[in-house]
């Protein structure tokens, strides 16, 4: 059982700097210290603040392990995170303590769905390469067989995880004229397939020898780590492109930059990294990857949307209700 009983000024620690007008909000409402050097806290400094609060407001860059849980004070009793992932919080060890975890669903969906949607069209495009082209300065004008591409529409597009973000991105690709397959634990209903115009796929290899382009927006767990591994990258034709802006830990980094090198992929959008912040210096190399820093989300009205969650989650468990985004056991 959770504990719901009230706690009318919680002491708030939020882990990493957010925008002025969350942290204003926040420090008007609770008592709240801010990390307004938006510095990654170190452990120790976590564990500091665990030690000491009634809600930690961590984000994707904190390990909240099992062993900082452990040995969190008495007081700590909400874990409000600062985002929709929570694979970075051992959500089974915040169980065990009685500590409630919630997160920020469904605020960021446009945003991602518009970041994979860009790297849909930069990579078969060559959009990098052309803007590398004209700041290098060497470029000698229009020609007809220069910075040849792939055209999308008409290509065929499988989205793994067919979520919020995964919906969303169905809808604009089918504005650009793809055609929609989806593998996804369970299937949508027939009147959602109709309506984005998606064929399910219920074994996710035959979806990856089917298509084109590949974009992933599943979660990362224990059942997603590593679920693009080098036999599943085997099965993917040489014209794909991969495109991932959900986790990097869901593709193995090694086994995709294995298959760029030989020619065994087209090319790939990659947003998230398996070793964040560190990249391999391999993909830097290819020219065939556009690379992002993080920022499918990255807009400020998704931030303060994200802080208005965070804010209504800690609310709404300060008067002793249970918050609207409490992450339930069997998260995905």
């Amino acid at each position: 059982m959770t504990d719901t009983r009230r706690c009318p000024h919680p002491r708030v620690i939020v882990t990493r700097e957010l925008t002025d007008t969350v942290m204003e909000r926040l420090e008007a409402l609770f008592d709240t210290q801010n990390n307004r050097g938006d510095v990654k806290m170190t452990r120790d400094q976590l564990a500091a603040a665990m030690a000491s609060c009634d809600v930690l407001v961590p984000t994707v860059t904190d390990d909240i392990d099992a062993d900082l849980i452990g040995n969190a004070g008495h007081r700590l009793k909400l874990i409000a995170n600062y985002g929709a992932g929570v694979n970075h919080i051992d959500l089974k060890a915040a169980r065990a303590r009685g500590i409630i975890v919630t997160n920020t669903p469904g605020v960021l969906t446009e945003d991602t769905a518009d970041m994979t949607m860009a790297l849909i069209l930069s990579v078969p495009r060559r959009l990098a390469e052309g803007e590398k082209l004209v700041r290098s300065g060497t470029w000698k004008g229009w020609s007809p067989g220069g910075m040849l591409g792939h055209r999308i529409g008409g290509k065929a597009l499988g989205i793994v995880g067919m979520g919020r973000i995964g919906q969303a991105v169905a809808r604009r690709a089918r504005a650009f004229g793809l055609s929609i397959h989806y593998h996804n634990r369970h299937r949508l209903p027939k009147v959602l397939e109709a309506e984005l115009g998606a064929e399910w796929h219920p074994h996710l290899d035959a979806l990856l020898a089917r298509v084109d382009i590949v974009t992933i927006h599943t979660p990362l767990n224990a059942d997603s780590r590593d679920l693009i591994d080098r036999d599943r990258i085997a099965l993917m034709r040489p014209h794909v492109f991969l495109i991932n802006a959900s986790r990097g830990g869901i593709v193995d980094e090694e086994a995709l930059v294995e298959a760029l090198e030989a020619g065994r992929l087209a090319g790939a959008g990659l947003d998230v990294w398996e070793h964040e912040p560190r990249i391999d210096p391999r993909l830097l190399a290819l020219p065939n990857v556009v690379m992002t820093p993080h920022m499918g989300s990255a807009t400020f009205e998704g931030r303060i949307a994200t802080g208005e969650k965070v804010i209504q989650n800690i609310r709404m468990w300060a008067d002793g209700h249970r918050p609207p985004d409490q992450v339930l056991e069997g998260w995905a």
